[in-house]
């Protein structure tokens, strides 16, 4: 996992969007957010099982399934949904990613700058995105992620795209209290 600003330059959003004049994101940094991570690297042994099944039962993760996004994995869909997946949006529950193959940005709206946070991740990074942040996904220029999505309830993915409705929706409201925005 790298994480750093997003540069805001027009162009593929597929590309890393990397300056290295920007300030440098550390974990505290995505802590203080309320996004959590985890490395847990996939060995032949199994053991990456038991470490997610781990982290499932610390935080009442109760289902999960595999999502394959690429164009092959979603058909004809793959254009929609990648504009979807990239309109900044919330959800009412936590998003929960585990990378099993391929890479991805998970971009991150800093609550008290509202400046972009992108996050890169890959093969064994565990990403834990709070309820109510305001965030959007893209593949990077591979265009293939497998991830396993898991969830504290029955699996569904609901985005609420950022509107002044989802200002003052009661998971964005919340989620603002937790991380205390000035």
């Amino acid at each position: 996992m790298k994480a750093y600003y997003f540069d805001n330059v027009d162009g593929d959003q597929r590309l890393p969007h990397f300056n290295p004049d920007l300030p440098p994101v550390g974990l505290k940094q995505l802590e203080d957010c309320g996004v959590r991570y985890w490395h847990i690297p996939i060995d032949s042994d199994g053991n990456w099982e038991q470490a997610i099944d781990k982290v499932a039962e610390e935080r009442s993760y109760k289902n999960r399934d595999i999502i394959n996004v690429s164009e092959q994995g979603l058909g004809d869909q793959y254009e929609a949904k990648l504009k979807i997946f990239f309109a900044e949006h919330l959800h009412e529950d936590e998003e929960i990613r585990y990378i099993l193959d391929g890479a991805g940005f998970f971009d991150i709206r800093e609550p008290n700058k509202d400046e972009w946070i992108r996050v890169s991740v890959q093969q064994g990074d565990l990403l834990v995105v709070p309820a109510g942040i305001y965030h959007r996904f893209t593949l990077d220029e591979s265009n293939y992620i497998k991830a396993m999505r898991l969830f504290k309830e029955e699996p569904k993915w609901t985005p609420h795209n950022r509107s002044s409705e989802t200002d003052s929706n009661p998971h964005r409201v919340a989620y603002l209290q937790g991380v205390q925005v000035q």
